[in-house]
């Protein structure tokens, strides 16, 4: 198969490509002691997991190629040259280096599996005895949302830089993949490398681009300031001739389910979004900072009047659909809590959501698009081809106890470019 040229130049273009990782048995290898520190409030039931997602991927490989991340890193762990690498910086990483030659002894299948489903630590003396950590290297919890530990700008892809240390081995996974034969990509951004480091926290679900020459990102517990100042010196050090805008959106610590920017604010369409009405639309004390990138140099910072506003002025449009409806704040925040804000286009106009955020769907429906179940594209009932506007529903009791939806699970790798 030809390398895969990445390109991302919005939201919303026409997928072409997508990354998936299908939830394994790592999401259920943990204790209710240690669901806290895996990110998660709660212990997803596996199979009932594994189904609902089914209809995702369902739905992705109807209307784009679907690359399976753990396809794709067996065969990286297939070239030994490759699998070294990996393994050397997993171990350096997790404080682990006696594991190195019993993970590169292994098979390329049973290594593949390991570092997504975690390694047992061995008991063979008083210290790993007394230590109460099960894991030598812990199971990658949260490795079905890919969105967060790379993303695609234009051709170049930047790793994320967790701001959870359970989580850095999936940005080392996902370095390696976008190292490997199977993608084309321009430039590949590590924000490990940087000399600040330790402040510098980037994740994927913060990350929008909105427009080629426009990006959105969400500064709160998981991007920091830092981590955006890092993207900026990303933009200097390769200036474009045309101005570059970066919207920033403050976002709240609490409750946990606005980690990300894209649990409160997502594009649906050239002159659609979905928004969480109280932090997007309301006034509050969590500003939105606009700063302009002018060939390689940054021109202006300030403080604007609202994400929705600045990108008026900038040729984009949108009119707000409220997540949970308009009419009840407690109904916003309970399907903003199972990810009623967190949608996944498709193409212009074509989305993917939950069905279980009743209001939300009705709301979107108000606006014009047509409700279908994800089951009716499934069985061929309905053809996306012969639908305009839509937002199709996927099954979701498990994923949403994970904390995301279907921008979290996906990683576009190529969508088609979008006439404005």
């Amino acid at each position: 198969m030809e390398p895969l040229e990445v390109n991302i130049q919005s939201e919303i273009g026409a997928l072409e490509a997508v990354l998936l990782h299908t939830p394994g048995p790592e999401v259920e290898n943990m204790t209710p002691k240690d669901a806290q520190r895996a990110l998660y409030s709660d212990i997803l039931n596996l199979s009932i997991a594994q189904k609902e997602y089914e209809q995702l991927e369902g739905i992705l490989s109807k209307v784009s190629r679907v690359y399976q991340l753990k396809d794709l890193l067996l065969k990286v762990l297939e070239n030994q040259k490759e699998r070294q690498a990996l393994v050397e910086k997993i171990c350096a990483a997790e404080q682990a280096p006696d594991y190195s030659g019993l993970l590169m002894d292994m098979p390329a299948r049973t290594l593949c599996r390991v570092l997504i489903e975690g390694l047992p630590a061995r008991i063979d003396n008083l210290t790993a005895f007394l230590n109460d950590d099960y894991y030598a290297l812990f199971p990658l919890y949260n490795f079905y949302f890919t969105r967060d530990a790379a993303m695609v700008a234009g051709n170049r892809v930047l790793l994320g830089k967790m701001a959870n240390t359970v989580r850095l081995r999936e940005s080392l996974i996902m370095e390696a993949l976008f190292k490997s034969p199977h993608f084309t990509v321009q430039q590949l951004i590590n924000p490990y490398h940087a000399a600040s480091g330790a402040k510098i926290n980037i994740e994927g679900g913060d990350v929008l681009v909105a427009r080629h020459d426009v990006l959105i990102i969400g500064n709160g517990v998981r991007t920091s300031s830092q981590g955006i100042d890092f993207i900026l010196s990303q933009l200097c050090n390769n200036p474009s001739e045309e101005p570059i805008h970066i919207l920033v959106q403050q976002l709240p610590s609490q409750p946990e389910s606005f980690i990300h920017l894209d649990m409160v604010f997502t594009l649906l369409d050239v002159d659609k979004c979905m928004v969480f009405d109280p932090l997007i639309l309301e006034d509050n004390r969590y500003e939105t900072i606009h700063i302009t990138v002018t060939r390689g140099k940054v021109e202006k910072i300030k403080y604007v009047q609202g994400l929705l506003p600045s990108l008026k002025k900038l040729g984009i449009d949108l009119d707000p659909v409220s997540c949970g409806g308009t009419k009840d704040e407690w109904i916003q925040e309970r399907e903003q809590w199972h990810s009623g804000a967190n949608f996944f286009a498709i193409a212009p106009g074509k989305v993917l959501s939950y069905a279980r955020n009743i209001h939300t769907i009705e709301e979107m429906n108000k606006h014009g698009f047509d409700v279908i179940k994800a089951a009716d594209v499934l069985t061929g009932k309905v053809n996306l081809n012969h639908v305009k506007r839509c937002v199709v529903t996927l099954e979701g009791s498990e994923l949403p106890r994970g904390g995301g939806g279907p921008r979290c699970m996906t990683l576009p790798l190529r969508r088609k470019p979008i006439q404005w």
